[in-house]
């Protein structure tokens, strides 16, 4: 079935206020991480931008608290003719923002979008020769191997987000940002009250229709609203931050900075929480296009001066139990994580040595323009560790302090650094982003794609490893490969891993239901 059925009375239903709601509104006053500069979520990595998309759009499937994906969307799949064809079923009642059903044809377009700009999502379209919308319900995928992650991969809670979107704006070219906001989530976005840079408001979809039965958790199970309203203040000064929280006007504070937590701690009034178990993983990113992080050597004599616990206590202080090291390049304490390979990272640090390792490389003095973002505060605290560091090696270290959005703007840029480029940027993931190969950009070697993270590494030896997770028989021989990535990422140095850290949420007492995971705002309701 081609054509859409436009419902004249549900049309009109969605561009009416109700008042009776009105009479009573509840609004949840919320402090997101940084701006939300880039509003399309298949467009960007940044965090701020995943969790603005699942407010406003939907998943085919969530994720639960084990990390197991669980139908959302749909309501189930089938799978046949020995795992390479899977026929997924959308759940009755899906409505998009302006008045239209929810259409397989839709989610085909958005899967296709999506996987353009994803490495999880381009693993899965490589391994599929057809997808199809059968009818308005049926999503198909004809593999060409079997892909049991097929769930995991339209269900990963991770930048970009595999959100669904009307099939109009899933035609948008994927390197171009949609302009409008019509998703089919439990918020929509009140465009006309957007204030880049300060404001951004949502108000509950009342079209939105939960998952029958379940328990919300993380990005799975029912999503229920209970705000009528919700408000992102971006807020500057973290002092600032603080003081609305405690005075009652913000209701939720995405990342209070550690030095803040033990004043939090100390009101009645605020519950300060820790909602993400996989922590906050922090990263330099080379430029491997330029000099003098073209040359891995260079960057390979950098391990040998990195402390990576003088980063973390940059951010959190000189609380041990907030931070952990030596952190490879996958998420710690997670099943794909090992100490392979890590001895660089260990030991006294040595400048005298890196000094002579750098002379050794051919670094010649080249200026190295770092990207500081200094409005995020954990950003600006490893960035200036590492200006300090590197100045201390003999480089010559050019710090340009920018704020996130024009960083995320700078990074695309691959020319020299006399012309606007640059030699390397400091950005942190959620630990979930980096478990396993699937989703990990920062590990990748496909620096020669149009769709390359910026950075641009060449590794066709990351990539082989890569792809060979995938095929991969059982968990021991994903962990085998894993470490030899590790082993290869330690050579190639697609980026340097600075640690992970604990990242607390605190909101007030009149704020009861926050899920574990990154910040949502379903189940969450005032008491």
């Amino acid at each position: 079935m081609k054509r859409r059925h436009f419902v004249v009375a549900a049309s009109a239903s969605l561009a009416l206020p109700s008042l009776a709601r009105a009479a009573s509104a509840t609004t949840l006053k919320f402090i997101p991480q940084i701006d939300l500069a880039f509003l399309d979520p298949h467009w960007t990595t940044a965090n701020v931008t995943r969790g603005h998309g699942y407010m406003v759009f939907d998943t085919l499937y969530g994720q639960d608290g084990t990390y197991t994906p669980q139908p959302q969307m749909v309501q189930g799949h089938v799978v046949e003719n020995d795992g390479k064809l899977w026929k997924l079923t959308l759940r009755q009642g899906l409505w998009w923002h302006d008045g239209t059903p929810v259409l397989a044809r839709d989610c085909v377009a958005s899967i296709r979008r999506w996987a353009k700009r994803d490495a999880f999502g381009g693993a899965l379209m490589a391994a599929t020769d057809e997808l199809s919308a059968l009818d308005d319900k049926t999503i198909q995928f004809r593999l060409n191997k079997p892909f049991p992650l097929l769930p995991a991969a339209l269900g990963k809670p991770t930048t970009p987000s595999p959100v669904m979107m009307p099939e109009r704006l899933a035609n948008t070219d994927p390197f171009k940002q949609i302009t409008e906001m019509v998703g089919s989530g439990p918020f929509r976005f009140v465009a006309n009250e957007r204030v880049p840079g300060a404001l951004n408001v949502y108000q509950k979809f009342d079209k939105y229709l939960p998952r029958d039965g379940g328990t919300p958790d993380w990005t799975a199970g029912p999503k229920i609203v209970h705000y009528d309203r919700v408000e992102w203040t971006t807020i500057p000064d973290a002092g600032t931050k603080v003081a609305a929280l405690q005075a009652g006007e913000q209701d939720w504070w995405e990342n209070p900075t550690h030095d803040l937590l033990p004043l939090l701690r100390k009101d009645r009034n605020i519950t300060v929480g820790i909602s993400n178990p996989t922590g906050n993983v922090n990263m330099m990113r080379p430029n491997h296009l330029q000099p003098p992080f073209n040359n891995p050597a260079v960057l390979r004599a950098l391990f040998y001066a990195i402390d990576q616990a003088s980063f973390m206590e940059a951010i959190v202080g000189n609380d041990p139990s907030m931070y952990y090291t030596p952190h490879g390049f996958f998420c710690p304490k997670t099943p794909m994580a090992s100490d392979v390979g890590l001895d660089p990272l260990r030991g006294p640090r040595d400048y005298a040595k890196v000094r002579q390792m750098l002379k050794q490389a051919g670094y010649a003095g080249e200026k190295v323009t770092m990207l500081v973002a200094t409005d995020y505060a954990q950003f600006k605290a490893i960035g200036d560790v590492a200006a300090d560091m590197m100045s201390q090696c003999g480089m010559n270290v050019d710090y340009v302090a920018t704020d996130w959005g024009t960083m995320l703007q700078r990074r695309n840029n691959r020319g020299p650094v006399d012309q606007g480029g640059w030699s390397c940027f400091f950005t942190g993931w959620e630990g979930e982003d980096h478990m396993n190969p699937s989703n990990h950009y920062a590990i990748r070697g496909n620096g020669n794609d149009d769709s390359a993270w910026p950075g641009w590494c060449v590794s066709p030896r990351l990539e082989e490893f890569r792809n060979a997770w995938f095929d991969a028989p059982s968990v021991a021989a994903q962990q085998k490969i894993c470490q030899d990535m590790q082993l290869q990422c330690m050579v190639d140095v697609p980026s340097i891993p600075l640690g992970q850290f604990v990242q607390p949420t605190a909101y007030r007492t009149s704020v009861t239901g926050v899920l574990p995971g990154f910040a949502t705002f379903w189940n969450v309701r005032p008491t």
